[in-house]
């Protein structure tokens, strides 16, 4: 770890500090202001919305002026869009908070991008780790987030304005801490394999890995938001207390990336494959432990062990996807992955919503079987594919 992973990690907290409030709190101020109880997500969805409509932009912005700008341009969204989200609040606008998490997610798609500046920061033997460790720095959206949004949200008249306040200072925080960050430049044209530019996007996404890479790390990310997204809604529909809330998304958060410290290392030492094998198995417990009731003991360890499963395949993914592209390809490339993630999400932020507040929340998590074994099934082919080219 040198000094601008260190760097890179605490931004990566910090960010996760505003997926967490915007997590824990758009919905519940969605619930109050939108004309109808389906649409509580809707704010929810527009952030991850707005994400997969920047990845195209995110990426010629990486490519034209580097990560350091880009990244700092990130932040600046991030702090305008907090902002304008506390004046719908004060207005009592839905339609404006919707279109303020819409311009956020700029910073969603700037930010979803630090693991990948992660792996550039680290020589290539390390690479595992460095993403891993970076990613671990969500530990401090885990804490800080929930216990923020706790404390702020009577700050003001308007239920939760403050607490979008305390996201914006959250976000002139991290611009300051960006300015200090190095990284490396980025690659010359003629550099690497095929043609001066890489290889056409079609093409790389037809390689297996980038398939599956794809695949589980936008499906896996996908049943988590689907569960975590619905959580305050139903845990507010089981008449349990905000408190109780920030606390289950808390050690939800935890359970994200509390792993970073040894997930690269199981990595490196058994391979990416069995370790996201794992997480679809932390995610299919995760669903049994919801389904056996609706305490606040059984919504703390499913969604532990949801945040943990999540590591595993999100980070086992990213690995993954490493191997598919080459420096001058990172931008394009890593642009389709994460637009694959966010239009996920934006289906799954907008399902949450309508499946909790119709069908309730056992639905909700049959329905996550699905995806989950969807994943594992791409997980199984590609381990067949790469064992039968071994024995060839």
């Amino acid at each position: 770890m040198n000094k601008n992973l260190w760097l890179l990690a605490v931004c990566q907290g910090l960010f996760l500090t505003n997926n967490v409030v915007f997590i824990a709190i758009n919905g519940l101020v969605g619930f109050s202001l939108a004309p109808l109880g389906w649409m509580a997500t809707l704010p929810v969805m527009g952030y991850v919305v707005g994400g997969a409509l920047s990845t195209a932009l995110v990426a010629k912005t990486q490519t034209r002026f580097g990560r350091k700008t880009s990244f700092q341009l990130g932040l600046l969204v991030a702090l305008l869009s907090a902002l304008l989200c506390a004046y719908a609040a004060f207005e009592k606008n839905f339609w404006l908070l919707v279109m303020a998490t819409v311009v956020a997610g700029y910073y969603n798609a700037n930010a979803q991008l630090y693991r990948f500046a992660a792996a550039e920061l680290a020589d290539a033997a390390s690479r595992e780790k460095a993403v891993s460790l970076v990613m671990a720095g969500g530990l401090i959206g885990a804490v800080l987030g929930p216990n923020m949004a706790a404390q702020t949200r009577d700050l003001l008249a308007v239920p939760f304005a403050g607490v979008y306040f305390a996201l914006a200072g959250v976000a002139l925080v991290a611009m300051a801490i960006m300015s200090f960050l190095k990284f490396p430049p980025p690659p010359t044209k003629n550099a690497g394999q095929g043609t001066a530019a890489g290889r056409p996007l079609s093409e790389i996404m037809r390689q297996p890995l980038f398939i599956v890479a794809a695949a589980c790390g936008a499906l896996g990310y996908g049943v988590m938001n689907l569960l975590m997204a619905a959580t305050p809604l139903a845990m507010q529909q089981c008449k349990l207390p905000f408190s109780d809330i920030a606390l289950v998304l808390e050690w939800h958060v935890i359970g994200m990336f509390a792993p970073g410290f040894f997930t690269g290392h199981l990595i490196k030492r058994f391979g990416a494959l069995p370790i996201m094998g794992v997480g679809v198995g932390l995610n299919g417990l995760c669903i049994a432990i919801a389904l056996s009731g609706v305490d606040l003991h059984q919504f703390l360890a499913a969604l532990f062990l949801l945040g943990v499963g999540w590591n595993f395949l999100f980070t086992g993914s990213t690995t993954l996807s490493l191997q598919t592209y080459t420096p001058q390809e990172k931008d394009r490339a890593q642009g389709a992955l994460n637009f694959f993630v966010f239009a996920t999400l934006a289906v799954s932020s907008f399902a949450s919503g309508v499946l909790v507040t119709t069908r309730g929340w056992a639905l909700l998590n049959y329905g996550s079987i699905v995806p989950v074994a969807i994943v594992g099934g791409a997980l199984l082919w590609l381990m067949l594919r790469q064992r039968s080219a071994r024995g060839a």
